[in-house]
């Protein structure tokens, strides 16, 4: 994620808002331009009633916003002469709860705002995202579900393209009880939508690309049972040395969970580097050298993290980042930023996702069919 600004009056703004403060600008977000642009009403409207506005980011276009904006669910911005109601994250929508119950709504929102993260980060590594209308058959939505009255409560979860999402946890107090009950160390709405969709493109890029082998190379054999492997999880919790080969303490119940934790981990540390140099973060601890020379490492962070840059850049900055983070946090009395620990093992499984989005990407670009782990 990034920073941006107000055209009309250069006010720093953040991805969420729907207006400027000083401007008094209504905002609304270009996802093809990742821009967040002040409007302008254009003085006409559509057939249907619309407004319609010029963006001062690209003043010679006409946009309208998002049918949810309504709601105060979504900013973004859609051509004018599009048929099309809702942005681009809005049309993975397939189920909402009833918003007329104004505990749903604000529950809703919440996840709608988690979601527009998620498609942003997946945009910016240029993968595609297909909605289950343009693409019926492997298409990517989500059904956001309350608890029914009587019955199970609603689990986040995937099945093929299918993201469930339990409304319930975007109560915080509900969240941390679940999060607590399960000994995690961190549960959010961004990092369930991450990790969900970790499964969605172990199918695309993993199992319908070709690739098991070198990817059961990395991860393990994923032909294992699965459902039997999450029961002997939950009974018997993660082998005591997990920390030496995996992300987090789930990761270890099954190779597709380890692949799905370790893709969120990745669009955890691409996101936030990118904020970080948004901000021009630089991290030199101040700490007299020991006989040995040792010490905290430093960070500069002044690259962007979805330009050719290799992993090991990466995890050199996102480290001592996330040392000063955490320290920083635990002076509030708030719990660590990012409360994991990366062993070599770990990064090298977070080097063969990044290996895999970078392929894919190139791929797309070229029409070519993904090359093995290492030619590309």
């Amino acid at each position: 994620m990034k920073l941006f600004r107000c055209q009309a009056c250069s006010q720093v703004l953040y991805f969420e808002n729907i207006r400027c403060e000083r401007s008094h600008h209504t905002l609304g977000y270009m996802p093809e331009r990742f821009e967040l642009s002040a409007l302008e009403e254009d003085g006409a409207a559509e057939a249907g009633g619309a407004v319609l506005w010029q963006p001062l980011a690209e003043p010679e276009a006409r946009v309208r916003l998002c049918a949810n904006a309504q709601c105060e669910a979504c900013n973004w911005l859609i051509p004018a002469e599009s048929e099309e109601q809702f942005c681009d994250t809005c049309r993975h929508n397939r189920t909402v709860p009833d918003l007329t119950v104004p505990e749903n709504l604000m529950a809703w929102r919440r996840w709608q705002s988690a979601l527009h993260r998620l498609v942003y980060t997946l945009r910016r590594l240029g993968l595609a995202v297909p909605n289950r209308v343009d693409a019926p058959d492997h298409g990517l939505v989500f059904d956001v579900l309350a608890d029914p009255p009587d019955g199970p409560k609603v689990l986040t979860g995937h099945d093929e393209g299918i993201i469930t999402l339990a409304l319930s946890e975007a109560d915080d107090a509900e969240r941390e009880r679940r999060r607590t009950t399960m000994g995690e160390p961190y549960r959010t709405l961004l990092g369930h939508v991450r990790h969900e969709v970790g499964h969605y493109y172990w199918n695309l890029l993993v199992r319908d690309a070709g690739r098991l082998e070198e990817c059961r190379a990395v991860f393990g054999d994923d032909s294992q049972d699965y459902g039997e492997a999450l029961k002997a999880h939950y009974a018997n919790g993660a082998p005591a040395d997990w920390q030496d080969a995996f992300v987090s303490a789930y990761a270890t119940a099954h190779p597709w969970e380890d692949f799905a934790e370790t893709w969120a981990h990745y669009l955890h540390i691409v996101d936030t580097l990118e904020m970080a140099a948004a901000f021009g973060i630089r991290v030199r601890p101040r700490l007299p050298k020991t006989p040995a020379g040792t010490g905290l490492p430093a960070a500069e962070i002044d690259f962007d993290p979805y330009g050719p840059i290799g992993i090991e850049e990466l995890i050199e900055n996102w480290l001592p980042l996330t040392y000063a983070a955490n320290s920083l946090n635990r002076c509030m009395g708030a719990a660590d930023l990012y409360p994991f620990v990366l062993s070599a093992p770990a990064i090298a499984k977070l080097g063969y996702i990044h290996h895999l989005v970078r392929t894919s990407r190139l791929e797309a670009k070229s029409g070519n069919a993904l090359q093995p782990l290492g030619e590309g």
